[in-house]
């Protein structure tokens, strides 16, 4: 479930570091009784597996702890990093501090990235992965340092990020070359995508595992509550000018708010 109103608050646009504590066996468990989801994710293996999977050596003690707990959940433990993004619905990547007590990206499966590569970022910082977004490490990264090196075992808590995508896809793979939201605009055309992440100790190995789990809502939907298509209107117009154009909305967000309102 997305919690627009919490995503949206009646306020300006700020980065935000909302955690609510969170189960992590139900977050992995498969919930698309479809069974589409996984068909999209072993598609996407099955073409490009170098694209949406990968390892470090440094992460394969992070990978052997992972499936233990995994295996806890009752969820599909046997073979490489691949196989079990094949079996399991989110995405996830595995941190590990480093000799500096940074946390790295150690490894993980990516398959539905929402515009960027998971071997670009392989083996390097938060910062430098978090670099990329205008503002947020000035904003919350020594906050965000901070929770991972503070997690506990045992427990586990969600947040969720949020963009704006011009097509239901779930995969946004920079290779792909599919177009941000472009004039003229209309919200049955444009969908709320939202990550919903999982973060918890990995305490054997002092890392951390960080699921992502994408869920797109169409935008005339969300503009049918009065208070949540105010909230995003606000964030569009508040947000800075270089957030905007790395969101990919500088060239609509003006159009996008007014359209927001109108709805209400």
């Amino acid at each position: 479930m997305i919690n627009l109103r919490e995503l949206f608050p009646a306020e300006d646009f700020r980065f935000r570091m909302t955690m609510r504590r969170g189960d992590p066996a139900h977050f992995f468990r498969a919930q698309d009784a479809s069974g589409r989801l996984l068909q999209r994710r072993r598609y996407w293996l099955d073409q490009h597996p170098a694209l949406y999977a990968g390892l470090m050596p440094e992460g394969r003690p992070l990978l052997t702890e992972l499936k233990e707990l995994a295996n806890t959940w009752g969820l599909e433990t046997k073979g490489g990093i691949s196989q079990l993004a094949r079996h399991w619905e989110p995405d996830f990547l595995l941190l590990a501090p480093d000799q500096t007590d940074r946390f790295r990206l150690m490894g993980g499966a990516l398959c539905f990235p929402t515009g960027w590569a998971l071997g670009e970022k392989l083996g390097h910082t938060l910062d430098f992965i978090h670099g990329v977004v205008p503002g947020l490490n000035d904003s919350i990264g020594p906050a965000i340092d901070q929770f991972l090196h503070g997690l506990k075992p045992g427990l586990a808590f969600q947040r969720s990020n949020w963009g704006i995508a011009a097509t239901d896809e779930l995969n946004l793979h920079p290779a792909r070359g599919i177009k941000s939201p472009q004039q003229p605009v209309s919200l049955d055309g444009l969908w709320l995508r939202v990550e919903n992440q999982m973060l918890l100790a990995l305490p054997k190995n002092h890392g951390v595992l960080f699921g992502i789990r994408v869920v797109l809502q169409r935008l005339d939907e969300v503009g049918r509550e009065a208070e949540i298509a105010t909230g995003l209107s606000r964030a569009l117009r508040t947000m800075t000018p270089e957030l905007a154009i790395y969101k990919g909305l500088a060239q609509v967000r003006e159009p996008l708010a007014d359209l927001l309102i109108e709805s209400v």
